[in-house]
């Protein structure tokens, strides 16, 4: 009965989920960032959104924030240096809230609540590991 109402039987698929969000969250930040990469010119609009929300050093600012959620991305992605790669993200997106309300003056929950997320997720993720099926767990089963 316990099982029933608590759902206990679904702690076996953790690393599945965790998997799963690791995708989506690694894919998500690669491809929001990809054209930051690829263009000058949209990374210049990254380097005016900054200057705009009053970000010291946006010249500087914008491509340390960019390069730092696709290289994160793509670790979170595979499942390496999970834990790392989540503490960066994290703080990364301390700042993009901080930014946006300080900077911009934005208080809408709603506009709030992406970047929010992506405070969250990779908070769980440094927190709780990449789960068994990430690379993490194979260079730590090979020990």
């Amino acid at each position: 009965m316990g099982n029933l109402i608590f759902l206990d039987s679904l702690r076996g698929f953790s690393d599945a989920a965790f998997l799963v969000l690791r995708v989506l969250v690694g894919a998500f930040l690669m491809w929001g960032t990809w054209d930051n990469i690829a263009s000058s010119e949209r990374m210049q609009e990254f380097v005016g959104f900054l200057t705009a929300l009053k970000c010291p050093l946006p010249e500087l600012a914008a491509p340390v924030s960019v390069y730092a959620q696709f290289l994160c991305g793509a670790l979170i992605l595979v499942g390496l240096l999970t834990r790392w790669a989540g503490l960066v993200m994290t703080f990364n997106f301390i700042v993009a809230v901080a930014l946006l309300t300080l900077g911009g003056g934005e208080t809408d929950f709603r506009a709030l609540f992406p970047p929010l997320v992506m405070i969250a997720i990779p908070l769980v993720l440094a927190t709780h590991g990449p789960g068994q099926y990430a690379a993490d767990a194979l260079l730590t089963r090979s020990k």
